[in-house]
């Protein structure tokens, strides 16, 4: 209970306390609910401090029956402070007492963007809806959702352009994407504009807006930008400039196939089947060997765009990639260039690289190499036994099933992995636990549970 006692103790330290000792006071205060305090706290709000202020009308929040800290409150909310700002606008949105509205309204204007935020909040709770557009365009900036001013018209646009110059960095980004909505002359030049900001994810939106666009009048002003330092920008740019600049981006896109970010490879070769430049045959051929396999489908799925026999060679070897999306894109591929892919003479150049894969270490490779050549009717016996009695004796090791269920254990496909689990503990082979004993850790509960019981076998 706020006793007299108390009340003139508070009343001393607020008129003649420190700052430090009127902020305790104020703070005492917010922990009383006692209408007697009211009139303290709205003492404290003409207080010299920030602190205090912002205190003082925050502890007011608490009192949604009083109506005499209304107006201390409403001149609160031209205060120096942001944080006193923003405190007495929520508290006169608690209180709800509609004189606040108009000079919430003005508020939608102020510097601060929390600021603007409490005072949208504050205003929806009052059940204030914008009667004019001035105050529609207020209301939708101050919330940051941008997009609803494309529903305005040109002079939505109007704003979308100011906030994509001068706004915050999210702002900028929100106008950016509402303006690829948009089918407004300004938008072009605002977007080239963007481009040589220094902020590489507008630097990308910019770039898929012009992409949407797709004039070509762009292309000089997007191809720079493929050479950007930032990895998400150049994949923007190539995108962008493969649809705007038509045969012109070949020779950058050939550049790029040699990208540090696989994403950047990936989308030039996507482009060069779009483009179907004969130009780029051998440049993919060479990307049919990049090091991830997404690029890899990416090359192959363009040469068959491409439908060039010079990628016949080189799609045979892609047969005994470790990846399936890799061999399953090169056999689809094959046969789309020459149904009859395994009679021509490009196919057989590949020969000898497939015979030497036969003695490759990893089983997948290996397996691969000796059914393609049984295809071409090469006699995989003799070539393997001649190849035993070349190399030295090696010790006796593992199955050769044990080697494939190693392999599998690890596949991305789940029931593989479950199934390779289940069938290195029906081999009894005790070198397959520290594998097992890894599986039995996997994301999957039924390759986790395989592993388990598998693992229980070979005790």
């Amino acid at each position: 209970m706020f006793n007299f006692i108390s009340s003139l103790w508070t009343d001393q330290k607020l008129r003649f306390g420190s700052p430090k000792a009127r902020l305790a006071a104020v703070e005492e205060l917010a922990q009383q609910y006692d209408e007697a305090t009211v009139e303290p706290l709205i003492f404290a709000l003409k207080d010299k401090s920030p602190e205090v202020r912002t205190t003082a009308a925050r502890a007011l929040l608490r009192y949604t029956n009083t109506t005499q800290a209304v107006e201390p409150l409403m001149v609160i909310l031209r205060d120096t402070s942001p944080l006193a700002r923003a405190a007495a606008a929520e508290t006169l949105g608690r209180l709800g007492d509609l004189r606040a509205v108009p000079h919430l309204v003005v508020l939608l204007r102020d510097a601060d963007p929390y600021v603007r935020g409490i005072a949208v909040r504050s205003l929806n709770r009052l059940g204030w809806k914008p009667e004019v557009a001035p105050d529609r365009v207020l209301q939708i900036l101050a919330t940051g959702e941008l997009h609803q001013l494309v529903a305005m018209g040109p002079e939505g646009v109007g704003h979308l352009l100011d906030a994509l110059r001068n706004g915050t960095l999210n702002k900028q980004l929100t106008a950016a994407k509402a303006l690829a909505r948009v089918n407004d002359p300004r938008v072009k030049p605002a977007m080239l504009a963007a481009l040589n900001r220094n902020i590489p994810q507008l630097r990308v939106v910019a770039l898929g807006v012009l992409e949407k666009q797709g004039d070509p009048e762009t292309f000089d002003k997007i191809k720079p930008l493929m050479q950007d330092t930032e990895a998400a920008v150049r994949l923007a740019a190539v995108e962008a400039a493969s649809v705007c600049g038509g045969k012109r981006v070949v020779p950058l896109l050939l550049k790029r196939l040699k990208d540090p970010s696989w994403e950047v490879r990936q989308a030039s070769a996507k482009s060069l089947g779009k483009l179907r430049d004969p130009s780029s045959v051998d440049a993919l051929c060479q990307v049919v060997q990049d090091p991830d396999h997404d690029v890899k489908e990416a090359a192959i799925v363009a040469l068959r765009e491409l439908g060039d026999a010079r990628a016949i060679q080189y799609l045979v070897l892609s047969l005994l990639d470790q990846e399936s999306i890799v061999r399953t894109a090169a056999l689809a591929t094959l046969y789309r260039i020459n149904r009859n892919w395994m009679e021509t003479g490009a196919a057989h150049l590949a020969i000898p690289k497939i015979k030497a894969a036969l003695y490759h270490d990893d089983y997948w490779i290996s397996n691969a190499a000796s059914k393609l050549l049984q295809q071409f009717n090469v006699d995989v016996a003799s070539l393997l036994n001649t190849g035993a009695e070349a190399k030295p004796e090696m010790k006796s090791g593992p199955s050769p099933a044990y080697a494939l269920f190693a392999e599998l254990l690890f596949d991305r496909d789940r029931d593989l992995r479950m199934a390779s689990a289940i069938s290195l503990g029906r081999l009894g082979d005790k070198s397959a636990v520290t594998i097992l004993t890894t599986a039995s850790r996997d994301a999957d509960f039924t390759v986790r549970k395989a592993a388990l019981s598998a693992l229980a076998l070979l005790k």
